[in-house]
Protein backbone atom coordinates (compact mmCIF):
# COMPACT_ATOMS: atom_id res chain seq x y z
CA UNK A 1 0.00 0.00 0.00
CA UNK A 2 1.43 3.42 -0.83
CA UNK A 3 1.74 6.06 1.36
CA UNK A 4 -1.27 8.11 -0.19
CA UNK A 5 -3.74 5.89 0.16
CA UNK A 6 -6.55 5.99 1.91
CA UNK A 7 -7.28 3.66 5.37
CA UNK A 8 -9.93 1.18 4.80
CA UNK A 9 -11.49 3.50 7.13
CA UNK A 10 -11.33 6.82 4.72
CA UNK A 11 -12.01 4.05 1.87
CA UNK A 12 -15.57 3.22 3.33
CA UNK A 13 -16.61 7.13 4.47
CA UNK A 14 -15.16 8.11 1.07
CA UNK A 15 -17.73 5.57 -0.42
CA UNK A 16 -20.79 6.24 2.36
CA UNK A 17 -20.46 9.87 1.21
CA UNK A 18 -20.39 9.65 -2.19
CA UNK A 19 -23.24 7.64 -1.96
CA UNK A 20 -25.17 9.76 -0.23
CA UNK A 21 -24.28 12.27 -1.92
CA UNK A 22 -25.78 10.39 -5.16
CA UNK A 23 -28.89 9.63 -3.22
CA UNK A 24 -29.68 12.73 -2.68
CA UNK A 25 -29.93 13.97 -6.25
CA UNK A 26 -33.46 13.81 -7.95
CA UNK A 27 -32.95 11.16 -9.88
CA UNK A 28 -30.22 7.73 -10.65
CA UNK A 29 -28.67 6.57 -12.65
CA UNK A 30 -25.89 4.21 -13.88
CA UNK A 31 -23.55 3.84 -16.92
CA UNK A 32 -21.63 1.09 -19.02
CA UNK A 33 -18.80 2.59 -20.75
CA UNK A 34 -20.64 3.03 -23.75
CA UNK A 35 -23.94 4.66 -22.52
CA UNK A 36 -25.91 6.63 -19.22
CA UNK A 37 -29.14 5.76 -17.83
CA UNK A 38 -31.12 8.56 -16.25
CA UNK A 39 -34.41 7.54 -14.28
CA UNK A 40 -36.65 10.30 -12.64
CA UNK A 41 -38.83 8.33 -10.34
CA UNK A 42 -42.24 9.68 -8.44
CA UNK A 43 -43.94 10.89 -11.66
CA UNK A 44 -47.49 11.11 -10.92
CA UNK A 45 -49.54 7.72 -12.44
CA UNK A 46 -51.90 10.21 -14.62
CA UNK A 47 -49.45 11.79 -16.34
CA UNK A 48 -48.50 11.10 -20.38
CA UNK A 49 -45.49 12.13 -22.34
CA UNK A 50 -47.37 15.10 -23.23
CA UNK A 51 -46.64 16.60 -19.57
CA UNK A 52 -43.43 16.06 -19.39
CA UNK A 53 -40.43 18.46 -21.16
CA UNK A 54 -37.20 16.51 -21.93
CA UNK A 55 -34.72 18.11 -23.99
CA UNK A 56 -31.39 16.29 -25.05
CA UNK A 57 -29.14 18.09 -26.65
CA UNK A 58 -25.45 17.22 -27.37
CA UNK A 59 -23.99 18.12 -23.70
CA UNK A 60 -26.97 19.63 -22.19
CA UNK A 61 -29.76 17.76 -20.27
CA UNK A 62 -33.26 19.75 -19.66
CA UNK A 63 -35.82 17.37 -18.02
CA UNK A 64 -39.29 17.29 -16.08
CA UNK A 65 -43.15 18.26 -16.04
CA UNK A 66 -44.55 21.03 -18.05
CA UNK A 67 -44.65 24.07 -15.91
CA UNK A 68 -42.54 23.26 -13.14
CA UNK A 69 -38.81 23.92 -12.78
CA UNK A 70 -37.28 21.36 -14.45
CA UNK A 71 -35.89 18.20 -12.24
CA UNK A 72 -32.39 17.98 -14.56
CA UNK A 73 -31.56 21.10 -15.62
CA UNK A 74 -27.52 21.38 -16.81
CA UNK A 75 -24.49 20.99 -18.73
CA UNK A 76 -23.46 17.14 -19.36
CA UNK A 77 -19.67 16.76 -18.58
CA UNK A 78 -18.81 14.78 -22.12
CA UNK A 79 -21.33 15.05 -25.07
CA UNK A 80 -23.42 12.57 -26.39
CA UNK A 81 -25.38 11.17 -30.01
CA UNK A 82 -28.73 13.01 -29.42
CA UNK A 83 -29.97 11.18 -32.50
CA UNK A 84 -29.31 7.92 -31.05
CA UNK A 85 -30.08 9.37 -27.43
CA UNK A 86 -33.81 8.83 -26.22
CA UNK A 87 -36.18 8.92 -23.59
CA UNK A 88 -39.26 6.86 -22.51
CA UNK A 89 -42.22 7.03 -19.47
CA UNK A 90 -42.89 3.51 -17.65
CA UNK A 91 -45.50 3.11 -15.05
CA UNK A 92 -43.67 1.62 -11.76
CA UNK A 93 -45.35 -0.90 -9.71
CA UNK A 94 -46.68 1.35 -7.01
CA UNK A 95 -48.73 3.20 -9.34
CA UNK A 96 -46.48 6.17 -10.41
CA UNK A 97 -44.17 6.29 -13.72
CA UNK A 98 -40.49 7.09 -14.11
CA UNK A 99 -39.02 9.01 -17.01
CA UNK A 100 -36.30 6.81 -18.26
CA UNK A 101 -33.38 8.67 -20.43
CA UNK A 102 -30.53 6.74 -22.51
CA UNK A 103 -27.52 8.67 -23.35
CA UNK A 104 -25.55 7.01 -25.88
CA UNK A 105 -21.59 8.32 -24.95
CA UNK A 106 -19.80 9.54 -27.74
CA UNK A 107 -16.50 8.79 -26.33
CA UNK A 108 -17.25 4.90 -25.90
CA UNK A 109 -14.30 4.90 -22.99
CA UNK A 110 -14.85 7.31 -20.93
CA UNK A 111 -16.40 6.65 -17.27
CA UNK A 112 -18.20 9.73 -16.56
CA UNK A 113 -17.82 10.91 -13.17
CA UNK A 114 -21.17 12.82 -12.64
CA UNK A 115 -24.35 13.45 -15.19
CA UNK A 116 -24.35 16.95 -14.77
CA UNK A 117 -21.15 19.16 -14.11
CA UNK A 118 -22.60 20.76 -11.26
CA UNK A 119 -23.83 17.67 -9.38
CA UNK A 120 -21.24 16.09 -6.76
CA UNK A 121 -18.97 13.26 -8.51
CA UNK A 122 -18.21 9.41 -8.09
CA UNK A 123 -14.61 7.96 -8.29
CA UNK A 124 -14.56 6.43 -11.28
CA UNK A 125 -11.51 4.74 -10.43
CA UNK A 126 -13.91 2.01 -8.62
CA UNK A 127 -15.58 1.02 -11.38
CA UNK A 128 -15.27 -2.63 -12.09
CA UNK A 129 -14.99 -3.04 -15.44
CA UNK A 130 -18.07 -5.85 -14.84
CA UNK A 131 -20.03 -3.29 -13.85
CA UNK A 132 -20.05 -2.19 -17.75
CA UNK A 133 -21.17 -5.17 -20.01
CA UNK A 134 -17.10 -5.42 -21.48
CA UNK A 135 -18.85 -8.28 -23.19
CA UNK A 136 -21.11 -5.98 -25.47
CA UNK A 137 -18.23 -3.82 -26.68
CA UNK A 138 -16.97 -4.97 -30.59
CA UNK A 139 -13.50 -6.67 -30.26
CA UNK A 140 -11.45 -3.28 -31.07
CA UNK A 141 -13.14 -1.38 -28.33
CA UNK A 142 -12.96 -3.77 -26.18
CA UNK A 143 -9.14 -4.71 -26.25
CA UNK A 144 -8.75 -0.62 -26.07
CA UNK A 145 -10.42 -1.00 -22.81
CA UNK A 146 -9.28 -3.80 -21.58
CA UNK A 147 -5.72 -2.32 -22.51
CA UNK A 148 -6.45 1.07 -20.95
CA UNK A 149 -8.04 -0.86 -17.38
CA UNK A 150 -4.86 -2.99 -17.47
CA UNK A 151 -2.55 -0.23 -17.72
CA UNK A 152 -4.20 2.42 -15.47
CA UNK A 153 -3.65 -0.81 -12.80
CA UNK A 154 0.01 -1.35 -13.52
CA UNK A 155 0.74 3.06 -13.21
CA UNK A 156 -1.28 2.20 -9.83
CA UNK A 157 0.69 0.07 -8.88
CA UNK A 158 3.89 1.58 -10.22
CA UNK A 159 4.27 -1.11 -12.58
CA UNK A 160 4.95 -0.49 -16.23
CA UNK A 161 2.09 -0.23 -18.85
CA UNK A 162 1.79 -2.47 -21.49
CA UNK A 163 3.33 -0.24 -23.86
CA UNK A 164 6.36 0.05 -21.40
CA UNK A 165 6.62 -3.96 -21.24
CA UNK A 166 6.70 -4.41 -25.12
CA UNK A 167 9.76 -2.28 -25.25
CA UNK A 168 11.29 -3.68 -22.47
CA UNK A 169 10.72 -7.13 -23.68
CA UNK A 170 11.90 -5.94 -27.59
CA UNK A 171 15.27 -4.74 -26.10
CA UNK A 172 15.76 -8.11 -23.88
CA UNK A 173 15.03 -10.14 -26.97
CA UNK A 174 17.56 -7.72 -28.78
CA UNK A 175 19.91 -7.77 -26.20
CA UNK A 176 20.37 -11.78 -26.39
CA UNK A 177 20.41 -11.53 -29.83
CA UNK A 178 23.20 -9.25 -29.65
CA UNK A 179 25.55 -10.29 -26.74
CA UNK A 180 28.63 -8.91 -28.13
CA UNK A 181 27.24 -5.45 -27.47
CA UNK A 182 27.12 -2.92 -24.58
CA UNK A 183 23.77 -1.80 -23.19
CA UNK A 184 24.96 -0.45 -19.78
CA UNK A 185 24.24 3.06 -20.46
CA UNK A 186 21.33 2.07 -23.16
CA UNK A 187 17.88 4.67 -22.49
CA UNK A 188 14.97 3.22 -23.74
CA UNK A 189 11.99 6.16 -23.97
Amino acid sequence: MAENDPTPEQEAAARAKEAEEQAALPYKWTQTIGELEVLITGIPGNFKGRDLVVDIKRQKLVAGIKGKDPIINGDLPHPVHTEDSTWTLTSAPDGTKTVEIHLDKINKVEWWAHVLTTDPKIDVTKIKPEDSKLSDLDGETRGMVEKMMFDQRQKEMGKPTSDEQKKADILEKFKAQHPEMDFSNAKIS
